[in-house]
């Protein structure tokens, strides 16, 4: 009898988790990452290729990597959407699908408009609604990741995130290459009212899905106790455990993808520039990279494994800073296509990798105990400074001293000045990323590595402030 019973209940265990991908949770989770990631290309990486075709000069496409600070800063406001109700929508629907609903159906408001605008007519008010839209989808990821904790048990946030993954990658595909395709076989316009009709995908499996079972911050408390609970004592435990070696750490998150920002913002204008479709950039750069960084992303945790953090993490730092000469191979070759494929396949490794590098050394450095708030600041950090930076990359290829820099390989008709910008622009970003590799050299000393967080079950022994 005991027997029969384990063995039920073991093949009971297997049935589960056979089929748990098909749970509605992680179904949700799945839609929701795609109403998630939809929008991101939208305001960055397709984006720039309208402006490029546009017109718009490459210094200040460049400057629309300054509206990604919406997604580094959204953690600023968090706190207002964990807890602020919104008339009739929060009665309607409830605290979290409410701010989802609202915030969709704004993202997908912001591209119809945008879909009615000439960004070479009036670049300044078509930016302002370009920052709305990244506004309303740097919310969007704050509610689903509320949603995604809140839907479901502990054990299965390991497969919801999952499943937001892999919804978040299927909807690149659509921002990324089917916009290009759709530009290509009609026009912008077109391109982005199909892609607000997209976003009908996230508002209808809110309508469709449960309000998730969460709870609710007490009113009581006053903005100088939430202060000192949700920011102080967070920043306080992380200098307190690691001390004077924070400095180095910071400054590692901080440079670690400088460089590939600094690179990343004028990638689609350069492939257009160099005489590549938007077929063949939608293709090669967003199906077949997409595969790449797949392969980067699991490569990366094989090297956790077998090298540890450390070591991977100064691998990561030399892939993103390396790669970027691939870029300049690609303008010395031209518009070949094995060209842009070699090219593709060594930036998207890196950035796969090096992704799955950060997370796990972000990880490493976060307190249980203050894991949102803790994670949400390192991740912010490790995106401003490229973003910063990143805003003057249109300066940077534009600069008129390359063609005396590059004047002795100048042999040929077809390296003009705009050749000469984009080899020393690729050179630059490249440099950009030297103090990435010297600050993982500094922070994989043993003398450097911080202490490992205490567990919640010691921390109750320990003040904390």
């Amino acid at each position: 009898m005991i027997t029969t019973s384990r063995s039920e209940g073991g093949a009971l265990q297997r049935l589960q988790q056979r089929y748990a991908w098909l749970r509605s949770t992680v179904v949700t989770n799945f839609f929701l990452g795609f109403s998630g990631g939809l929008p991101l290309p939208l305001v960055y990486a397709t984006l720039t290729v309208w402006l490029e075709e546009a017109g718009v000069e490459r210094k200040l496409i460049s400057t629309f990597a300054w509206i990604g600070f919406a997604y580094a800063l959204k953690f600023l406001w968090a706190p207002l959407i964990d807890s602020a109700r919104l008339p009739f929508l929060t009665e309607w629907l409830g605290r979290r699908r409410a701010w989802l609903f609202l915030s969709q159906c704004s993202v997908a408001i912001c591209l119809l408009v945008l879909s009615t605008m000439n960004p070479a007519a009036n670049i300044a008010l078509f930016a302002i609604v370009v920052l709305a839209t990244a506004l309303m989808a740097a919310t969007q990821d704050v509610v689903i990741d509320a949603y995604r904790v809140e839907s479901d048990e502990t054990d299965m946030q390991g497969l919801l995130a999952a499943a937001y993954q892999y919804g978040y990658r299927v909807a690149l595909i659509f921002s990324g290459a089917f916009a290009l395709y759709v530009a290509e076989w009609s026009d912008w316009a077109m391109t982005y009212k199909v892609m607000a009709l997209l976003m009908g995908v996230g508002v209808a499996t809110v309508l469709l899905s449960p309000e998730p079972q969460s709870i609710t911050r007490p009113r009581t408390a006053s903005w100088k106790e939430w202060i000192v609970e949700s920011v102080v004592k967070p920043f306080l435990e992380f200098f307190r455990r690691v001390g004077w070696v924070a400095a180095p750490i910071l400054l590692y998150i901080l440079f670690f993808r400088t460089s590939d920002y600094v690179l990343g913002i004028l990638a689609n204008p350069f492939y257009i520039d160099l005489g590549f479709s938007k077929s063949d950039v939608a293709s090669v750069a967003k199906v077949y990279g997409l595969v790449v960084a797949l392969v980067g992303v699991a490569a990366g945790g094989v090297a956790m494994l077998r090298w540890g953090i450390y070591r991977s993490l100064i691998v990561a730092s030399l892939l993103i800073a390396g790669t970027n000469l691939f870029f300049a191979f690609l303008a010395f070759q031209g518009p070949q296509l094995w060209a842009l494929a070699v090219t593709i396949s060594g930036d998207n490794f890196a950035q796969g990798f090096a992704g799955t590098a950060l997370i796990a050394y972000l990880s490493s450095l976060t307190n249980v105990t203050f894991t949102a708030t803790q994670y949400a600041l390192f991740s912010s950090l490790s995106v401003i400074s490229g973003k910063f930076v990143a805003g003057f990359s249109g300066r940077v290829q534009t600069w008129d001293g390359w063609p005396a820099v590059f004047e002795g390989f100048m042999t040929s008709p077809a390296r003009d000045a705009d050749w000469a910008g984009w080899i020393g622009f690729f050179l630059y970003a490249a440099v950009c990323g030297v103090p990435s590799i010297v600050l993982a050299l500094v922070v994989a000393h043993p003398s450097m590595r911080p202490k490992a967080p205490l567990p919640p079950s010691a921390e109750t022994t320990v003040k904390d402030g």
